[in-house]
Formats: C-alpha cells, structure tokens, sequence
C-alpha cells in the first residue's frame, strides 16, 4: 500500500494511491492542519495532532502514512463531527482509520489524529542545537518549540507567536502547490514556567499608518494556520456584475444551532443554500432585510438598518465536544466589486479568510492580478486563482482578464 507522508514525511493535497490485492482505488483529502509539539531535541520525538478531510466519495477507511524509519505511538484518532473516538489499525507503515461513515456524495469525512512521532533521521541534538529537517507540504501548520528553547534558525518564512506557557510557536501556511524542506533550528535557554508566560495582548492599537490607528495588538498577533474558513468564487459572465462562490465553515460553539452570513453593502444576494459536508444534509434557510431582522430578535454584531440584509440558515444545535462544518453558497450582485470595463473583466474585492479562490468565465484570460497567486487551468478550461494568506490582514484584491481570441 502506497500512502502520503506527512510533517516528519511530507503532506500534500493531491490525489494519493491505495493499492490493495482486491482492486486500487484513489485516496483523497482537503483541508489539512497539523500542530507539531516538538519534545526535547535529544528525544527525537514530535507530539502531533493532525486534522483532515477525506473527500474520495463512499470511502469508509482513510489512512495516514508513516514515514520509513519513524515510530508511532499514543495513537488517537476522533471524529471531529461527534467527538467519539474512531477504531484504527497501527502498522509499522500506517494508521489506517475506520470512518464513522462513508464519505457523502460532495461530502467529507472528518477526523483528528494525534500521536507521537520519533524519528532520528528528522529530528536530533547536534552541537547544542536541536535541528528538525522535514518536507514540509501544502498546509496549514503550527510548529511549538519545547519548553525552555528558543528558536534559533528556520528557512521558510514563518510567524512567530506566544502559546499562552510561554513556549514559542511558528505559525504558517505552505503556499507552494509542492513540498519544500522546513529546516527549524533550537536552542535551549528561552525562560519556562511563569517567568515565560506572554503578557496578556491588548487591544492596543499601532501608530501606524498615519493619519488613522492600524490594527489592534490583539488582531496583528493572532494565529492564523488554525483558521480553516475557505472561499471559492466563480465569475459569471462580467456583463452580469454577477459572482457565485461557496464558504465552508466550521462551527464548534455549543448551543448553536443557525449561520448568520450578512451582505456587504452594495451588494444582493440571491440562490442562496447550504448543507452539511459531514453528512450531506441540506439545511433550510431564509432571506432577512431590515425589520424582519428586528422582528425575529437575530443578533448580527452591527445596527440594522432598513437596508440591512442578511441570509440564515438552520442546522441543529451543536452539542459540547461535537462540530458540524457546513458548506455554504450564493450568488452576489456587485457592481462595484465585479464589472466590465470597455474589454476588460474588472474584480475587485477585500479577501479576509486565509484561503480564497477565484475562477475566471468560460472563455476569459487572465491579464493582471495585483495580489500573487497561484494560478492553474480546471478541467473545463476556466482560469483559476488561488491566493493564501499568512498574514493578519485581508488581500485587496484587483484582477483583470480579457475574452480568450474567437469568443
């Protein structure tokens, strides 16, 4: 059997071969974390806890490699939709979980691994210096040093934030489509216990830019690999100011039973819709403006005005321990966001998740983005853009594109 690697072996979110003796099938996943705990340098080992998606339609196993030459143990794996514990098979080569149910059609299957991971080959004391050399994959990661180390070399860029013990965190995202070589560089003689604890983060603001404040403390020191709220938007033709997308969102808040998604100003919404990725149901919703919004008592964390609309949906309420992820879709209306200019297709639009995505229409080129992206062509031919955000601020995006020749 042939699996991916991750973090102490690689991680990637592409397509992975299964091989059985029965038949081959393909293995495939979205939405990866992983939180790297390392231990003292001289023990070799990571503490990691390792969340994923597994998308393969109907899947009812999904396995998680082990890299030659590493050994696992404390072996736990959970299903993230209802907290119980998942039955799993620990080989020399892999864990190979059973999902609490088949992966849904458009659906995933949710599931959080921690273990242990000694390897001496990743992961060892050289000099006084503990040094981890890992492929690092497409991701989202945290890297915690042991306590008592500070950190002395890394070779990707990276943030670096304060656990609430004092120990010091890398926080990042793999914005390459590929793998790289993370190369993390220790030493001890950082402060522990109480002496190393963070001062509390303020809501402080920064001077600058001038003439207004920036951004809080608070907001600039905040982690941002944890986040795992995604946007993908589909131009429609630019004539039609017109844009679908879907968000997925995870909600984990116990007693919370509806989404509450507001429109921008300028902005209508229409189509709306939303389902449950964990088990495929379709959820109801409704379309509020103005007094409706006060007549039902929906707190939106701003003033309604006559003009203020929003879209609800409706899911059970969610219990303590459990989360449900929802998938949820529209279309917009912007005609300041979304527009034609003489030939050109113009989308402009602040992107605060750490991960958006924009696919061009049918027959249209790509001619600028001001924001760097990744771009890639779908299988029905459409322009796809790809921007990941480290950073704790939104991307002001600008594109433009033109009609491909004979369109």
């Amino acid at each position: 059997m042939s699996v991916h690697t991750h973090l102490l072996g690689a991680a990637t979110l592409v397509l992975i071969a299964v091989t059985s003796t029965a038949a081959q099938s393909r293995q495939t996943r979205t939405d990866e974390y992983t939180r790297h705990e390392l231990l003292p340098p001289d023990t070799s080992s990571v503490k990691m806890t390792y969340e994923v998606s597994a998308t393969t339609e109907g899947a009812r196993t999904y396995a998680d490699a082990i890299p030659a030459g590493a050994t696992a143990s404390d072996v736990a794996v959970t299903d993230m939709m209802t907290g119980e514990p998942l039955k799993f098979v620990l080989s020399p080569t892999a864990i190979t979980v059973t999902l609490a149910r088949p992966v849904p059609s458009r659906g995933q299957g949710r599931i959080r691994i921690t273990k242990t991971i000694k390897n001496t080959a990743a992961y060892r004391l050289n000099s006084g210096v503990g040094v981890l050399s890992v492929p690092l994959g497409a991701g989202r990661h945290e890297l915690v040093l042991p306590s008592g180390h500070e950190l002395v070399g890394c070779n990707v860029p990276v943030r670096v934030l304060a656990e609430a013990d004092g120990r010091t965190k890398l926080d990042l995202m793999n914005v390459a489509p590929g793998t790289t070589t993370m190369v993390v560089q220790v030493r001890a003689g950082a402060l522990t216990g109480d002496a190393a604890k963070p001062k509390a983060l303020t809501d402080k603001r920064s001077w600058e830019p001038p003439p207004a404040q920036g951004a809080t403390e608070r907001a600039r020191l905040a982690g941002r690999a944890r986040l795992d709220r995604d946007i993908v938007y589909f131009l429609q033709e630019p004539s039609t100011n017109a844009f679908s997308l879907y968000h997925d969102y995870t909600e984990s808040r116990p007693g919370t039973d509806k989404y509450i998604n507001v429109v921008r100003a300028g902005s209508r919404s229409s189509n709306p819709s939303a389902y449950i990725l964990d088990t495929g149901e379709v959820l109801k919703h409704e379309t509020l403006k103005g007094a409706e919004i006060t007549a039902k008592q929906i707190q939106i964390g701003e003033a309604v005005t006559p003009d203020t609309e929003i879209v609800v949906l409706y899911f059970p309420a969610v219990k303590p321990g459990q989360t449900v992820r929802l998938r949820i879709s529209e279309t917009y209306t912007a005609p300041q966001s979304y527009r034609l200019d003489d030939a050109d297709l113009v989308f402009e639009r602040s992107l605060g998740r750490s991960r958006n995505s924009v696919v061009l229409p049918p027959g249209w080129y790509l001619t600028a983005s001001s924001i760097p992206a990744v771009v890639s062509e779908t299988p029905d031919k459409m322009i796809r853009l790809d921007f990941v955000n480290n950073r704790p601020d939104s991307l002001e995006v600008y594109i433009k594109g033109r009609k491909r020749a004979g369109r």
